[in-house]
């Protein structure tokens, strides 16, 4: 079962935006996928994937297979 994270947050790019080659992670940082515009949690600690399979996490750790695809946002409660 996938959450649209959309319906929680409200998402905001992190400006200026960070390299592909260091990505931050954050409680309040996630990672949009520009590739299916799903979005994963920079420190998940929950299993969770984008649709296309570029972000995936569990265990406090989101792997990006690629950076190029990927923006930073701050994530706010609505």
């Amino acid at each position: 079962m996938a959450v649209d994270m959309r319906k929680i947050y409200n998402f905001y790019p992190v400006e200026p935006a960070p390299p592909p080659d260091n990505l931050p992670t954050g409680g309040d940082l996630y990672y949009e996928c520009l590739q299916c515009k799903g979005i994963v949690s920079s420190v998940s600690h929950i299993k969770a994937a984008c649709a296309c399979g570029n972000l995936s996490g569990q265990g406090g750790k989101t792997t990006v297979k690629d950076p190029n695809a990927v923006r930073v946002v701050r994530g706010k409660l609505k």
